[in-house]
């Protein structure tokens, strides 16, 4: 009995259901314990499929990572904007599954510490630091002395959202392994809040520590450079 071939279309569709189940599977059972079998089963594929349209556990592997870290990269660019941020809230509130998916796959890599968990950081660490030197350049943020270390607060503090939900709900008063939409709410508007406002309520805090650094050659880095410096900086 002769076979069809298969269309590119087909193709297509296969390779991202694949690719959709083994970002399921990787989060929940980790990269080591998830077999491609149970992979190609949840995907309505059979195991060798996996293997043509991927070749190892390896290279399916980096296509999540890929496909994961592009669309988390992409949230980032859309958060850059009030619009946009308010747009993202929207979707996770509407839809928390969706995105839940990929926390946890987020979550799981760096929890293990593996090269997609530091890539996946780096690249965080990157675009969000991208976002903070433009916003100091077009007027929507304030200018900061290092962006760099700016960007990396601001990404470990909300990887930790991700990597600790369970521990966040509970302080929270919501149960559940994962950031509930609930929890999502009662942390939106204190959020924007810090951002906005910031904490304190005087510069008290920032003369102390300025003045402190001063006196200490080994906190500041050589050739640290200047606020005015890394302005000028984002704009070349």
């Amino acid at each position: 009995m002769r076979t069809e071939p298969r269309s590119p279309i087909a193709d297509l569709n296969a390779r991202a259901k694949i690719r959709d189940a083994a970002v399921v599977h990787f989060a929940r059972d980790g990269f080591r314990k998830a077999n491609l079998r149970a992979i190609a089963a949840t995907a309505g594929v059979s195991a060798g499929l996996v293997i043509h349209h991927f070749g190892s556990k390896d290279a399916l592997r980096l296509a999540c990572d890929d496909h994961v870290l592009g669309s988390v990269l992409a949230r980032a660019r859309d958060k850059a904007t009030p619009e946009g941020l308010a747009s993202v809230l929207q979707n996770y509130l509407a839809d928390p599954a969706e995105f839940q998916v990929q926390i946890d796959y987020l979550s799981r890599a760096i929890a293990e510490d593996s090269p997609a968990g530091r890539q996946v950081v780096d690249a965080i660490v990157d675009e969000t630091e991208a976002v903070v030197r433009a916003g100091a350049f077009d007027g929507s943020m304030n200018a900061f002395s290092d962006p760099r270390a700016v960007a990396v607060l601001i990404t470990m503090t909300s990887l930790s959202m991700m990597t600790m939900a369970s521990h966040v709900g509970r302080a929270l008063g919501f149960d559940g392994p994962n950031l509930s939409p609930a929890a999502m709410r009662r942390m939106a508007l204190p959020s924007a809040e810090l951002y906005t406002h910031g904490l304190y309520a005087d510069d008290t805090v920032l003369r102390v520590t300025t003045d402190a650094l001063a006196g200490s050659d080994a906190t500041t880095p050589p050739n640290h450079p200047t606020q005015t410096q890394l302005i000028r900086k984002a704009t070349t």
